[in-house]
């Protein structure tokens, strides 16, 4: 590991406990900064109302205002995603409705992308909207440098990932003991980070859903559409604000849904198309990825498109910069 990065690692990378909340109030009313929160959503309908609850019942009070704005972003949900969240007090966001003369495609990216358009926050925090048994301190815990320290742009969170009992061997990006990534972070992002991009080498969960950063800096950046948006955003934040400027917090433990092992290949696809583009911006000769499903008569092949589009950085749309002007 480098020097750089070990220093690092004793200077920005703390534990939720660190910042309590009520420092972060007094933060927030001496810096006027606003926080938003943005759920991004496809068929959550079973975790989704509980964590917006979480968050209106013990960030959103008169006593503790910590969360301004909290927006579930549905992204095409066929369940009952959307009125789940509106039910438990979440503003809901449908993906097509915002920036229409630009067609939405499918992709976490493209939601998350989106996001600015449909919320005013100085600070943003994403959350991904699958997570079970949740804590409102994953939002506290990695909002609380940006608004405690000025030079801080962009906190990801940081947390153990436990194998379910009785499901060993099963597929997930989270099946994994204390202090490791999903099984994509450790055989795709984890490699490349450190091979190509060795000052993010400290990061211990790169690919997690869970990050806030400066509106400032999330406008400049641009956004994969799909799973390599959360890489994408780590090493180009990087290229932007330095390492200095980027942190980590602990939040404890993370229980999430479980993708079954072809879901994890397209992802690990996506991420190392994303890396490749940010190390050569060229182009691959084939960006598709073929898998094998069993079929009546023997193995049967199934070919997928990559993801390899991006969106420009907010602050070049004229909508965006309209709005922010207004």
């Amino acid at each position: 590991m480098l020097e750089e990065v070990e220093r690092w690692l004793s200077s920005r990378s703390w534990s939720a406990a660190d910042r309590p909340l009520g420092r972060l109030l007094d933060a927030k009313r001496q810096t006027g900064r606003t926080v938003s929160v943005v759920l991004p959503a496809l068929d959550e309908e079973a975790t989704v109302g509980a964590i917006v609850a979480a968050i209106r019942g013990e960030l959103m009070t008169e006593a503790v205002p910590l969360v301004d704005e909290l927006v579930v972003l549905d992204s095409g949900s066929t369940d009952r995603t959307a009125e789940v969240a509106a039910a438990a007090g979440a503003r809901v966001v449908h993906r097509d409705g915002i920036l229409p003369r630009i067609p939405a495609v499918p992709g976490k990216g493209e939601v998350l992308w989106r996001s600015l358009l449909a919320t005013s926050g100085d600070i943003i925090c994403f959350i991904d909207a699958d997570l079970r048994e949740f804590s409102s301190t994953f939002v506290s815990g990695i909002v609380g440098p940006l608004l405690t320290d000025p030079d801080i742009q962009f906190v990801k969170a940081m947390y153990d990932r436990p194998l379910e009992a009785g499901v060993s061997g099963a597929p997930g990006a989270g099946a994994s003991g204390a202090g490791q990534g999903g099984r994509v972070t450790e055989l795709v992002a984890r490699p490349l980070l450190n091979l190509h991009w060795p000052q993010l080498a400290g990061f211990v969960q790169p690919l997690g859903g869970e990050y806030a950063a400066r509106r400032s800096l999330l406008e400049r950046l641009p956004f994969p559409v799909g799973y390599g948006v959360e890489l994408g955003l780590l090493v180009d934040a990087l290229h932007t604000v330095g390492l200095d400027a980027l942190a980590q917090v602990d939040v404890g433990v993370r229980k999430h849904r479980h993708q079954d092992g072809q879901a994890l290949g397209r992802m690990a696809a996506a991420i190392y198309r994303t890396a490749q583009l940010r190390l050569a911006r060229g182009h691959l000769v084939r960006p598709r990825l073929t898998q094998f499903d069993r079929g009546e008569n023997g193995f049967v092949p199934r070919t997928t498109e990559v993801d390899t589009e991006e969106r420009p950085p907010m602050a070049e749309i004229p909508e965006y910069a309209r709005r922010r002007a207004a």
